[in-house]
């Protein structure tokens, strides 16, 4: 099959505005099982919401923001009901800012053969493809961006806000996470920056700029989001999948403790995930296990084992519907650091 016939169909991000799923998730708290796991998160979710002392925080990694969820990403931060984001690289580039300055994500076939793919320079995330030559464009923007800062070290949240200010003036499509955080003053942390699209067009940057460059401060960026922790006091997770991002966010409570200010555990917690705990794993632990480190407390916590396109938008659909989110005040954690 050719390119342009692997190409077509474009993923659509589903809108957590258009149905209200409060229906189903009541139904959901009187069955069992993963229904009754997501019906509590949902719970928990609420709880979070309205605590009015209480800062979000929303932790991504794996692909679901390629497999049609980021317009729900971008209505969380949008509607105040995340105030800090901490993900993967991917996650962030790959794929927000790549759709961003106007590409997109194709549904794929699991029968083209993965050589025939690399042959047409596409590349595969399970059942979507992404455009290769699209997304070395995208890293040679990330490249121009870099090339146009004051060579330092930059925190990824500082980068990524550098990345804000550009797709202020140059997005294609409007409506993505790194635009939205930015006109809200959330912080968006990437520890593992340099593993995505981003790596590539930094890694070109220094190659071209040798002695005088930027780079990223993965330090910088754990002490940012620790002095968010302190200041907040009061904190929920909102964790899809596990990884990088879910233990970034869990240690800023360990991390203010080694710094001499004694800070209580974050107070929610939901993960939703397809790890497996056999293994000591689960993705950097379950929330039960994070306790024992004295990173999360376990009153209000729900683990929930499933792949997170199918119950994400139930739960953010339900908050949304709830409109406890107009209660809430924007936190503007990024004013903190300027």
């Amino acid at each position: 099959m050719k390119k342009s016939e692997l190409l077509k169909e474009i993923i659509k991000h589903i809108d957590i505005k258009s149905f209200d799923s409060t229906p189903i998730i009541e139904s959901m708290r009187g069955m069992s099982f993963t229904s009754r796991d997501t019906a509590n998160a949902a719970d928990i979710f609420m709880k979070m919401l309205k605590n009015k002392n209480c800062t979000n925080i929303l932790t991504l990694a794996g692909s679901t923001s390629a497999g049609g969820c980021m317009q729900v990403y971008v209505e969380m931060v949008r509607h105040k009901m995340i105030d800090v984001v901490v993900a993967t690289g991917a996650s962030i580039i790959d794929m927000d800012f790549f759709e961003a300055i106007g590409f997109k994500h194709y549904k794929g076939r699991m029968d083209i053969p993965d050589k025939h793919l690399r042959n047409l320079y596409i590349d595969r995330i399970y059942d979507t493809f992404i455009d290769e030559e699209e997304l070395q464009n995208c890293d040679m923007t990330v490249k121009k961006v870099a090339d146009s800062l004051e060579p330092r070290p930059y925190s990824s949240r500082e980068f990524i806000l550098e990345l804000g200010k550009y797709l202020k003036e140059n997005s294609v499509k409007k409506d993505n996470l790194i635009e939205v955080a930015y006109d809200n003053n959330v912080p968006v942390f990437c520890p593992a920056f340099s593993d995505s699209s981003a790596g590539f067009g930094l890694v070109k940057h220094q190659w071209e700029n040798p002695d005088s460059h930027v780079s990223i401060d993965s330090v910088k960026d754990f002490l940012e989001l620790t002095r968010i922790k302190m200041q907040a006091e009061t904190t929920g997770l909102f964790m899809i999948g596990g990884g990088v991002p879910k233990n970034f966010a869990q240690d800023t409570v360990v991390c203010a403790e080694i710094l001499g200010k004694e800070v209580p555990m974050h107070q929610y917690a939901i993960q939703i995930t397809v790890a497996d705990v056999r293994d000591g794993a689960c993705s950097s632990s379950t929330i039960k296990e994070a306790s024992s480190w004295g990173k999360v407390d376990i009153t209000d916590e729900q683990m929930v084992y499933s792949e997170a396109t199918t119950i994400l938008p139930l739960i953010v659909s339900y908050a949304y519907h709830s409109k406890v989110w107009k209660e809430r005040e924007l936190r503007n954690w990024n004013k903190i650091f300027r």
